[in-house]
């Protein structure tokens, strides 16, 4: 008996997303291995950070990286760092930040929950640009004597009424103002972990090491800018302040170091192939079902360009509506979570281990049958 079955926990096959609230994502035996060897030892935290650091770095095209306790505190630590720098005096004061330079400039209609890290760190969120879009004029008087850093929130497939980051990063460093990128999600593409920074002249960019990487779900990788990398680890912990409690270990700074050496190593091609594949599955599963469409979606939720299968349903053929049925999905064995938009469920294949999908078809069948009128 396994540990969730002791617990009475129910396990879940995951055709998702690479979401939080169950798990992130499966780390590969290479990555738990790691782990556990990191486990064994006593080091120096802080020595740990700056050398596997460096050797991330060096992957991944950038001058410097860092291990974060996930994305969201690598945000915490990133705005810490541009609020109060090397300022002892300011730093033991946040996250109370009166009468410093505490303004994020941000673009108000792709401000998402996650920036609340920002305002942890004590962080005054001014936004600018409307639905509709922004201008650079817009961009420029946004910015004041308080402005910290540009915050630049990067989903692929919604960047058109934005500011080019380009262009972006080239108001903010003529006014010696930092931009950051938070790209959580933003796996793959794999050249995105240099592509934000090396290519487009961000100063940072922030990634979840529990997403499309594979690492811990507790951690986050920040690349880029040496100086500010160096500064945000000075913030972190052990050290006391605002970044000891978003406490990262040594198994997650190993752990992570070896998801993103897998990461580069990695045969995208073949692994997009699969996907392809598995997606297939799913429209020919269904293609003689005359209440249900099967269709290829293309990118995934957060942008990522990866394929999904969407099974859309007529629901007027149907007792009981799409939530009723992801309900009984997830309260079923095993237990199916699935995205679910309008009449339609999305399944993502990049969470999935071998075997899964079959599950997944046969008990959307299931459910097909029992809901039928």
């Amino acid at each position: 008996m396994g540990i969730y079955e002791e617990l009475g926990v129910k396990r879940i096959i995951n055709g998702a997303a690479t979401l939080t609230a169950i798990g992130g994502s499966i780390m590969p035996p290479e990555v738990l291995e790691s782990m556990k060897e990191a486990a064994q030892s006593y080091v120096s935290i802080i020595e740990l950070q700056h050398k596997a650091g460096a050797q991330i770095a060096k992957w991944t095209n950038n001058e410097a990286a860092m291990v974060s306790n996930g994305a969201a505190a690598g945000m915490v630590l990133a705005t810490a760092a541009c609020i109060a720098g090397d300022d002892e005096e300011k730093r033991k004061l946040l996250p109370h930040t009166d009468g410093m330079k505490n303004e994020i400039v941000v673009y108000g209609p792709q401000r998402v929950g996650y920036d609340f890290a920002i305002r942890q760190a004590g962080g005054k969120i001014v936004e600018y640009g409307s639905p509709d879009g922004a201008t650079r004029e817009e961009l420029e008087a946004a910015i004041t004597d308080k402005t910290a850093a540009i915050f630049v929130f990067y989903f692929e497939h919604r960047m058109d009424k934005q500011l080019p980051l380009e262009e972006v990063v080239e108001i903010g460093h003529s006014r010696g103002i930092p931009v950051i990128v938070d790209a959580a999600a933003q796996l793959p593409r794999r050249e995105n972990l240099w592509r934000f920074t090396r290519d487009l002249g961000a100063d940072l960019a922030i990634f979840s090491g529990g997403k499309g990487l594979r690492g811990p779900q507790s951690s986050g990788l920040v690349v880029g800018e040496k100086w500010l990398v160096d500064l945000m680890i000075t913030f972190s912990c052990p050290n006391a302040g605002i970044g000891r409690p978003l406490k990262v270990g040594k198994e997650e700074i190993a752990g992570l170091m070896t998801a993103v050496k897998l990461y580069m190593e990695k045969d995208m091609e073949a692994e997009m192939a699969c996907w392809e594949d598995q997606v297939q599955s799913v429209i020919d599963a269904f293609k003689d079902e005359s209440a249900v469409c099967a269709a290829r979606d293309f990118p995934s939720e957060a942008g990522q360009p990866m394929p999904r299968a969407k099974v859309s349903l007529d629901q007027g053929v149907f007792s009981a509506d799409i939530r009723e049925m992801d309900d009984w999905l997830k309260e079923g064995e095993p237990s199916i979570y699935l995205a679910t938009i309008g009449d339609a469920f999305y399944i993502n294949p990049q969470t999935l281990m071998p075997g899964e999908m079959e599950i997944i078809i046969e008990r959307l069948k299931e459910a097909i049958d029992k809901y039928k009128k």
